[in-house]
């Protein structure tokens, strides 16, 4: 499935919010990444429509699996591509902030081997 970069970083958002909290809303979102309430609640609704999360009746979203599989890829980036950048002396905020957008961008093949790379390097 083809999603937008913004659709990932709200399900990752989500999937951080989950470890983080008994149950994620939508204000929870709105807080975390700083978007506009009105933002979060198109995005939501989008990302219901296409199966990714379930909103319950008390308003608590919860990832699909589809939704939970995009997270946790993306998650993951972030956190390896994270490390890798601090590890070459890159400033933590910047390498923060660049593993945000690269992240969506890279190929699984240059991942792999980021990752592969990162780990025998331990």
């Amino acid at each position: 499935m083809n999603i937008s970069e913004s659709a990932e970083n709200y399900l990752e958002a989500i999937l951080v919010l989950s470890t983080q909290k008994p149950v994620v809303r939508s204000i929870d979102v709105v807080n975390y990444t700083g978007y506009r309430k009105s933002s979060i609640c198109v995005a939501m609704k989008n990302l219901n429509t296409c199966g990714l999360i379930t909103i319950d009746p008390e308003g608590y979203i919860h990832l699909t699996e589809d939704g939970m599989k995009i997270a946790s890829m993306i998650y993951e980036r972030h956190q390896v591509l994270s490390e890798w950048l601090i590890r070459l002396g890159v400033d933590e905020k910047i390498a923060l902030e660049d593993a945000c957008r690269i992240e969506h961008d890279i190929s699984r093949e240059s991942f792999a081997a980021i990752k592969k790379y990162i780990s025998e390097n331990r």
